[in-house]
């Protein structure tokens, strides 16, 4: 499941991008659904809302190394909701990886396309950053509601007893 969402992901993330670059001049304003919802076409030298513009390479860097250390932790996956949220992480980061390793101005510091703007949001994103944000809210929704790599909930089985539950029968804590 994580190879099928980071696979659609990357290249629906991709397929935008292309789209954007053949079909629309670079930043002006193209409404979509009015004020609402416009495409603008931008190159993003920096991080998030363009900070950090001249360390892209740093930003590469990091990218690379969430890249590898989630295929390498993905064998321990087994809840489908764990799965779906690193396939969206990975799926997000390698789009916006490719755009910092293969795009102008050179490898590794290459500037990223956005095009997504919204009202009221100070920011243009794309696709790749929409999937990065939607695994975050979901990490978050998993950690909230208890649910383990495992897909199980709870806390992980250990053999110590947990403070809160009585000592067993016969055992010597209940002989204090």
């Amino acid at each position: 499941m994580l190879g099928v969402v980071a696979v659609f992901v990357y290249l629906f993330d991709q397929f935008a991008k292309y789209l954007v670059e053949e079909n629309l001049p670079l930043g002006r304003a193209v409404p979509v659904l009015g004020e609402v919802l416009q495409f603008t076409y931008v190159l993003n030298p920096g991080a998030a809302f363009s900070l950090f513009s001249g360390t892209t390479w740093v930003f590469a860097i990091i990218a690379s190394a969430v890249a590898v250390f989630i295929i390498v932790f993905a064998h321990r996956i087994r809840s489908v909701s764990w799965a779906v949220l690193f396939g969206l992480l990975l799926g997000g980061n390698l789009g916006n990886l490719t755009d910092r390793l293969f795009r102008e101005p050179g490898f590794g510091i290459g500037h990223v396309v956005d095009f997504i703007q919204v009202w009221g949001f100070p920011a243009i994103f794309n696709i790749a950053d929409i999937a990065i944000v939607s695994s975050m809210g979901l990490f978050v929704l998993l950690t909230i509601r208890g649910v383990r790599l495992d897909g199980q909930r709870g806390e992980p089985e250990t053999t110590e007893p947990r403070a809160d539950t009585p000592p067993a029968p016969g055992s010597t804590e209940s002989q204090a």
